[in-house]
């Protein structure tokens, strides 16, 4: 009889899971317990914020990289229209990527905005307008890392599409102009 469990996947990259929740339980835990150990909405305000963009940028630049493979910006052109730009890993490192760490950068990035949700109808149902606009900042952020990697993930798994369009393509292409060639 064999007792041993099937090996379990650890996660590839704890340091930077470690980091991608980090910030994010940091803001949510500091917004909760603020009310505990101060009165002054200001230092809520702005630590909260810090907290919440470090968290932005760390997730945008840093975890979105190495968990997902996924990188993305938005920069405005010479026209004044804004452009959404995208990076992928190719087809064979995105396929070598690890399923927990991409669970988790997902599961974590949609959760704390609920979370975030939560506390604004929370804070709706108190009546404290100036606590919704923490909220709001730290949420406009959670969600404009949410769109930046769910239009990166479809415009990755777009090129792969393309990308495997085109080689079967070229390599139907030859054959075909061969056997109707004149010898």
């Amino acid at each position: 009889m064999d007792f041993s469990q099937p090996p379990v996947e650890n996660y590839a990259n704890p340091k930077t899971c470690f980091f991608h929740v980090l910030f994010k339980a940091a803001a949510l835990a500091f917004y909760i317990l603020s009310a505990l150990f101060f009165n002054s909405f200001v230092i809520i305000f702005v630590v909260t914020v810090l907290l919440s963009a470090l968290d932005f940028w760390v997730v945008k630049n840093v975890s979105g990289r190495i968990l997902v493979g996924l990188r993305w910006w938005n920069e405005i052109n010479d026209l004044g229209e804004s452009v959404w730009r995208f990076e992928c890993l190719d087809q064979e490192s995105l396929a070598r990527m690890n399923k927990k760490d991409s669970w988790l950068f997902w599961w974590t990035l949609y959760l704390s905005a609920v979370a975030w949700i939560v506390l604004g109808i929370f804070s709706l149902i108190r009546f404290q307008a100036d606590y919704l606009l923490v909220i709001g900042v730290c949420l406009t952020l959670n969600i404009a890392n949410i769109v930046g990697f769910t239009k990166c993930r479809k415009d990755a798994k777009k090129q792969i599409q393309q990308f495997a369009t085109q080689t079967i393509a070229s390599r139907f292409s030859p054959t075909s102009q061969s056997a109707f060639s004149v010898v």
